[in-house]
Parts: C-alpha cells; sequence; structure tokens
C-alpha cells in the first residue's frame, strides 16, 4: 500500500509540476512528456512522439546541443545547458536543462526551467550596455576631434603669432643701435618671454592633442610625455614599453594615453613623489598600463588621491577596462589599468 501510495505521490509531482519533465530514449525521440512541455511547446503528445527531438531545436543550437547530447550519451550528465525551442506557433524558447543517461534501460531523463523571460531581459541590457557604449565613444571622439581643432588652433594661429612677435622683437634688437639701456633690456625681456609663450603653446598643444600618436604611435608618444613629466617637474619618470601597436585599436591607445597623462597630473599635485615609472605590457590577450610613483602615502582607508581618477574609472569602464588603485606605505601608489583584447 505505501509503495501504490509514493507511486501516486511521484506521478502527481510529474504532471502538476512547472518545469518542463521528459524522458527521451537513445534514438532521440521523446518517450514520455509532462503536461508542462506540451504546454510550452504547444504541439499534442503524439505530435512530439512522432518527430526527433533535433527538429524542434533552434537551427542555431543544433550543433552545440548535438555536442553536448554525445558527451551526455557517455555518461557526462548535464547541467544547465541552455538552447533555444520553436514552438508550433513559431515563437522561441529558451530551456535550461539538467539531464542523466540511464545506460542500462538506454533513456534520457531531463528536466528543464523556461528561462525566455531572463533571456529577454539579458538581451535588453546587452542591447542597453552597447548603446551607451556607441554614445560614449562617440562623445568620446566627438571629443577628441574638438580638442584636435583646439590644438591646431593653439600650435598654428597662436603660436605662430607668438612667433611673428619674437621676430620682430629680434629685428629690434639688431636694427636699432641706438636703443637706451632699458630699451635693449625690455626687448631682451620680450624676446626671452616669447620664446617660453611659443614653448608654452607648443606643450599645451600636444597635451591637448597629441598629433605625433598618429603619427608616430603610442610607443614614441608615452615616452616624450614621461620625458616631458621630467623636464617640468624635475622628477625622474622611466618609460617602459612591451607591447606591440599594432594590436592597439585607435580608440585604445588614446585612452591609454588619456589615462597615462591623467594619472601623471595627480603624481605631479597630489603625491610628492621622487620618482615615476610607467609601463606598458601584454600578457597573452590582455594589455596593462602601470603607473607607480614613490610618493607618501598617509592614510590607507582615506579615497585614492586625485579628481582625475573619475576621468580615469569613466575611461576604463567605457571600453570594458578595468581600472585599480593600491596604496602601500613606505612604497607609494600604482595605478594599474588593463583590459582584454578580443
Amino acid at each position: 500500500m505505501a509503495k501504490a501510495e509514493h507511486d501516486i505521490n511521484m506521478f502527481d509531482l510529474f504532471e502538476m509540476t512547472p518545469d518542463l519533465v521528459c524522458i527521451a530514449g537513445k534514438d532521440g525521440f521523446f518517450k514520455k512528456v509532462n503536461p508542462a512541455v506540451l504546454k510550452k511547446f504547444g504541439y499534442s503528445e503524439k505530435e512530439l512522439f512522432e518527430r526527433p527531438i533535433s527538429s524542434f531545436i533552434h537551427p542555431g543550437d543544433k550543433a552545440v546541443t548535438s555536442q553536448r547530447r554525445s558527451k551526455l550519451l557517455e555518461g557526462n550528465t548535464l547541467l544547465n545547458f541552455e538552447n533555444r525551442y520553436l514552438t508550433k506557433q513559431g515563437g522561441v524558447i529558451w530551456l535550461e536543462w539538467t539531464s542523466v543517461y540511464s545506460s542500462d534501460k538506454e533513456i534520457v531523463f531531463a528536466i528543464a526551467k523556461d528561462i525566455t523571460g531572463r533571456k529577454q531581459i539579458e538581451k535588453e541590457v546587452e542591447l542597453r550596455y552597447k548603446k551607451f557604449k556607441s554614445l560614449a565613444t562617440h562623445f568620446k571622439t566627438s571629443m577628441e576631434e574638438d580638442r584636435k581643432f583646439l590644438a591646431v588652433e593653439l600650435h598654428e594661429e597662436l603660436a605662430q603669432l607668438a612667433s611673428a612677435v619674437r621676430i620682430d622683437l629680434e629685428w629690434l634688437s639688431t636694427y636699432l643701435t641706438d636703443l637706451s639701456g632699458s630699451s635693449k633690456k625690455r626687448i631682451e625681456h620680450g624676446l626671452a618671454i616669447s620664446k617660453l609663450l611659443i614653448k608654452a603653446l607648443r606643450r599645451i598643444s600636444f597635451l591637448v592633442s597629441p598629433n605625433m600618436l598618429d603619427d608616430l604611435g603610442l610607443n614614441t608618444t608615452l615616452k616624450w610625455l614621461c620625458k616631458e613629466f621630467s623636464v617640468l617637474n624635475g622628477i625622474p619618470c622611466l618609460f617602459e614599453g612591451g607591447f606591440e601597436e599594432k594590436e592597439l585599436t585607435h580608440e585604445i591607445k588614446i585612452d591609454l594615453f588619456r589615462i597615462c597623462q591623467d594619472a601623471l597630473i595627480n603624481v605631479m599635485y597630489h603625491a610628492k613623489a621622487q620618482a615615476v615609472e610607467v609601463r606598458v605590457e601584454k600578457d597573452k590577450d590582455k594589455v596593462s598600463l602601470i603607473i607607480r610613483d614613490n610618493g607618501e602615502v598617509d592614510d590607507l582607508k582615506k579615497p585614492a588621491r586625485g579628481r582625475g581618477l573619475t576621468g580615469m574609472q569613466e575611461r576604463a569602464d567605457s571600453i570594458n577596462g578595468r581600472l585599480a588603485v593600491t596604496k602601500e606605505p613606505g612604497i607609494g601608489t600604482t595605478v594599474c589599468f588593463s583590459i582584454e583584447q578580443r
């Protein structure tokens, strides 16, 4: 009597569960299904049983399903396997399967959950991500174009005007021999200031938009940036590059340069460092930019220094990269940006 009650309970569970439960033969045909399978697929039991299971599978998932089924028949339990099926009405449903194969009886016992809703949400999230990523790329591209325009204006317009002033001052200094001592000093002072102005404009033009990035490449540009940092701040800045530029997209090159630029500005204003090291390295498909300084680290609980970190984090997020900042007392601060290349 107890066994009969047990069989009845198992039958009730098979019939009433909202999960899709089925038994299939080694030949690839359904042998038994519960009502949930009939409801989801929209077919009658007769229609399901007279066709091979593979005929209901979405064409895009047939190959991978066949591979996993072969492993299942070899004795490997199938856990959380996802694939798509076509309903009688022409719809597509996503199912997540857990299946076991009994070699003695040559049958597959399988339970599936309908995850169509979850997959739709995932697809919507992915579409939104792609949309926002596209917008971020557009805004960055637009900003870089604006920066290029500003850099040209600084270099070609203002720097040229400053050069013209310098030429005029040099002419006055050369041909006006009867000037008083104070006038000569003023001209010499003007010449010195004009030289500094021209250098400053060219330096700012480079920082706004590094044309040499397109002409000479990222390696040379970062090396120049580190050298310029050393000259301006009196702080040794060593650069070491170990990467193949041809493998990097233009967008990634721009972001690597900007992150390095922002990190060095942070060091300049906040670190009180005596030395800086910049390194770009490649490990398999991952490219990493590492900026390390030996500046002061007082409070490990205090957030990493500098407003530029926000911009660096936003750049890292926009290309699905990872930014990490570590502080070690007595050693300094390390900024590491890494991105997987696909």
